[in-house]
């Protein structure tokens, strides 16, 4: 990516960071997070076309805020700063900021005051965005032209065109911004002077040889899972390396349904990749380790040993390799505290820790620099199957915790078939691009019915869809309720075991999109 040219997002412990940088991207531009820790001598040293200062939770003016120094301000590169960074860029170059006589929260009124010609080309007199700020720059700082108020906010936004600086009180990265995407354009291409080649076409190409070049004659080891990471990671090497390449795929029984053999038939000898791949079918180990078991993270920690030990095992037959390959991707990066300063460490996630149970010299991810969006595009490049790439998403725990209580063979077959069931019933009333996450969970509930002239005493099978932008927070979907019947009906004639099904309305927070 060197020789790619950038925007920088400088991250002040903003809940949006991830969606500022998504949103350049969108322009096809390439851009990158980084904490405001990050010293000046490496933001000059990467040679950015334009720099973002995203929103954070502090008051700028307070002791210890996170700030960052005013030689920023006087490279000569484009800067907009959005709320905190907005705030902070005033304050620091001697404007004024202090608590908000009115705090201003949702969609806003704004009105263009200034010229139309940069920043706010193309966007209407009155507009309307999305506030969300407890302080205000009560008085913009020395050179800057205030060029947008509100009702409530005098400087809504705020430039200094001759040095290129820009500050904006709203959030033009989230949609409830009206004409946000159209503010971020003109920054990022219009004054920036991007040239918008950011491809996913020219990433393929640019990392292929890049791979080929750090790899040389080695040998490379993925942990293959048959999600979207992983199975486009694998394309991925399989072009740039072919045979140098070993997959290996734990299939640990607690997949949906077919779809141990669906990652087979891509992967394996019959697939269109030539590569080295081993499926390690170990259901009945992980059922055995699970019996009995019915604390949700203790399950979780079972199943993730296992996964090490059976991993280990086949990869001690292996012997020494020169790669391991993580698919890693930039959400991961950013959520670890490697990237931006919002940091939230995710313990499935390997990052910025190597294991110590493979024999290998260097790690290698070339996703890392990637949102799933562009992870999804680079798999249909690859020529990956829709089915694949599009999959739903899914924990590594697999169906482990969308079991309640003890898993179970023959749980994870009733599990499995009601989920199946939801999604083709979905999928057939076209609306499997409505619910961001769905599927099927067995409730530990048994209850009795009455199927036929009998009585049964059976479990409850419970449907969930959720509606959501970042997972942060989720709500639940308006499935149509003749869709549900029709989901409902199925399941109960067809699944055996099943005489109840449920809908989870429950929205994040207070509940969570997975079951456990």
């Amino acid at each position: 990516m060197n020789n790619q040219e950038k925007v920088i997002v400088i991250d002040f412990g903003g809940q949006y960071n991830q969606l500022v940088a998504r949103r350049v991207r969108e322009c096809n531009v390439y851009c990158e997070i980084y904490s405001y820790r990050t010293p000046i001598s490496e933001i000059k040293a990467m040679e950015p076309k334009g720099i973002i200062l995203t929103g954070g939770p502090n008051s700028c003016y307070e002791e210890g805020a996170p700030t960052y120094t005013t030689e920023l301000f006087e490279l000569g590169i484009p800067v907009l700063g959005l709320c905190y960074g907005a705030q902070l860029m005033n304050l620091l170059l001697g404007g004024k900021v202090e608590k908000a006589p009115v705090r201003e929260y949702g969609k806003t009124s704004t009105f263009i005051d200034g010229s139309k010609d940069k920043l706010f080309k193309g966007i209407p007199d009155e507009t309307i965005v999305w506030m969300s700020h407890t302080d205000y720059i009560s008085k913009a700082a020395p050179g800057f032209e205030i060029i947008a108020h509100t009702a409530d906010c005098p400087v809504a936004a705020a430039a200094c065109e001759n040095k290129k600086l820009y500050s904006i009180q709203f959030h033009p990265e989230v949609l409830h911004t009206v004409m946000g995407k159209e503010i971020l354009h003109n920054f990022v291409r219009d004054i920036c002077g991007t040239a918008g080649t950011w491809r996913m076409d020219s990433f393929v190409e640019e990392t292929v040889a890049s791979v080929r070049e750090r790899v040389g004659s080695g040998k490379v080891l993925l942990a293959l899972s048959g999600g979207v990471d992983s199975s486009v990671l694998a394309a991925l090497l399989a072009r740039a390396i072919g045979k140098q390449l070993t997959c290996v795929f734990v299939d640990h029984g607690l997949l949906r349904k077919n779809e141990g053999n669906e990652v087979e038939s891509v992967f394996g000898p019959s697939g269109d990749f030539d590569i080295n791949f081993i499926r390690v079918n170990a259901a009945d180990r992980y059922y055995a380790k699970l019996a009995g078991v019915e604390e949700p993270e203790r399950k979780r920690k079972i199943i993730g040993e296992e996964f090490i030990r059976v991993f280990e095992e086949e990869a001690k037959k292996i012997g020494t390799v020169d790669f391991l390959a993580q698919g890693t991707i930039y959400p991961d990066v950013v959520e670890s505290g490697l990237g931006g300063e919002s940091a939230v460490i995710k313990s499935h996630h390997n990052v910025g820790g190597l294991p110590d149970y493979v024999d290998f010299k260097e790690i290698i991810e070339p996703l890392r620099m990637l949102f799933k969006d562009e992870v999804r595009r680079v798999g249909l490049e690859l020529g990956l199957p829709e089915y694949l790439v599009y999959r739903q998403p899914f924990p590594g725990p697999g169906l482990g915790i969308r079991i309640i209580g003890e898993v179970t063979a023959e749980k994870v077959k009733i599990v499995q078939d009601a989920d199946a069931i939801y999604r083709e019933e979905i999928a057939e009333a076209g609306l499997s691009k409505l619910p961001d996450q769905y599927f099927a969970a067995l409730s530990n509930m048994r209850s009795v019915g009455v199927m036929g002239d009998e009585r049964t005493y059976d479990y409850a099978v419970v449907l969930r869809a959720v509606e959501t932008v970042d997972f942060m927070t989720a709500e639940a979907s308006q499935i149509p309720f003749d869709v549900l019947q029709r989901v409902m009906s199925r399941i109960i004639n067809e699944v055996k075991g099943v005489n109840r099904v449920m809908y989870d309305l429950t929205s994040k927070p207070p509940g969570t999109v997975e079951m456990e």
